[in-house]
């Protein structure tokens, strides 16, 4: 049976279409707040965005789940006197697909759509290509003169972002841009549902953090976690499918897209936190994955873990193909096996004490 309904996919849809930039993800967390509303007790946010639903306030032990809900994106960062937009990188913008990409500026007065230019293949030195990076990438969005464009509104500091739109491939792949990691947003929104309409009772206060700016350093993790001073967290990213062409497996492991969770192994992940992911893992037969991180995991998973003296902290991801690009694929089944790992996971949390490893 699939944990995802209608409802489900309209708002998988829907909040992935919407352009969430780092540093702007206001509209993006509207969407799911009004999704997660009917299922949690208490909604607030903080001053730079992130959201948090909570349910069963108010008890002792404070746990939480989590996800972010940026996007990577761009910065109008010079405009030449001939019309053309120069740009540097908001969070980790691949330099090599942007070449004849469409994209939007977000000014004042709306969207401004422009295309990121390149020189015909005729055009090209055919000895010694130039490959594409920040200093040659231009914005064209049609005007002559720098007038021009500020006359649209657009200014140096506007953000930019790409319009590509989520589709479903072979029934049960989704494809969009963000998937990193607004999907992460959407499975702790879907575990919430399933406590709701399941009527758990958690002996706990459940925190669903959907945090900002992860995509420049974790720094909505970094601010929440200081706000709800937790004392257990789940965070869910996405990680690399390393079956596709030109990815060495010897250094990022074997991890495909379809064949369940992925629980990491890292100096940042409590042992006896993802052994008792690991257990309900296998005793609900729920396939899963396993990945070893080295010094850091690079996700939300590190602010929490060493924050407040540190917090009890395991990460499971999301197998993901082509991370940072506008074409990121996820399979349907591994992100209702997420949802379903949380959702069993949070069931075995009874107390902080049972995660020492000096009892």
């Amino acid at each position: 049976m699939s944990i995802l309904n209608e409802k489900s996919e309209l708002f998988i849809e829907k909040y992935l279409n919407n352009p969430s930039p780092t540093g702007y993800e206001s509209e993006g967390q509207k969407i799911w707040m009004d999704y997660i509303r009917p299922y949690v007790d208490d909604i607030f946010t903080d001053i730079y965005g992130t959201a948090v639903a909570v349910v069963n306030p108010g008890k002792p032990l404070k746990v939480v789940i989590e996800g972010h809900s940026d996007e990577i994106s761009w910065y109008v960062n010079y405009i030449t006197d001939d019309g053309l937009i120069y740009v540097i990188r908001n969070g980790g913008s691949d330099h090599q697909i942007a070449p004849s990409k469409r994209v939007h500026i977000h000014t004042a007065n709306g969207i401004v759509e422009g295309v990121f230019g390149w020189p015909a293949i005729h055009t090209r030195n055919r000895d010694k290509e130039e490959a594409a990076k920040i200093d040659n990438l231009f914005i064209d969005i049609g005007c002559e003169t720098k007038a021009e464009v500020e006359a649209k509104g657009v200014h140096v500091g506007c953000v930019i972002t790409y319009p590509d739109a989520f589709t479903v491939l072979n029934e049960n792949k989704y494809v969009c841009r963000a998937i990193d990691n607004r999907m992460g947003g959407v499975m702790i929104a879907e575990v919430a549902r399933l406590l709701k309409e399941n009527q758990v009772e958690l002996p706990y206060s459940l925190y669903i953090v959907n945090a900002v700016q992860e995509e420049v350093g974790l720094r909505g993790a970094e601010m929440i976690t200081n706000t709800i001073k937790p004392d257990i967290a789940i965070v869910t990213d996405v990680c690399h499918d390393t079956t596709t062409p030109m990815i060495n497996k010897k250094i990022e492991g074997d991890v495909k897209i379809g064949r369940g969770p992925v629980i990491t192994y890292a100096p940042a992940v409590q042992n006896r936190l993802r052994d008792l992911i690991v257990n309900a893992a296998q005793e609900k037969e729920i396939p899963f994955q396993r990945l070893a991180s080295s010094r850091v995991t690079g996700t939300d998973t590190d602010a929490f873990a060493y924050s407040n003296g540190g917090v009890v902290s395991a990460l499971i991801s999301l197998p993901l193909r082509y991370m940072h690009t506008t074409v990121e694929m996820v399979h349907k089944h591994d992100v209702e096996n997420v949802v379903k790992l949380i959702f069993e996971s949070l069931q075995r949390i009874e107390s902080k004490e049972q995660f020492s490893y000096f009892k």
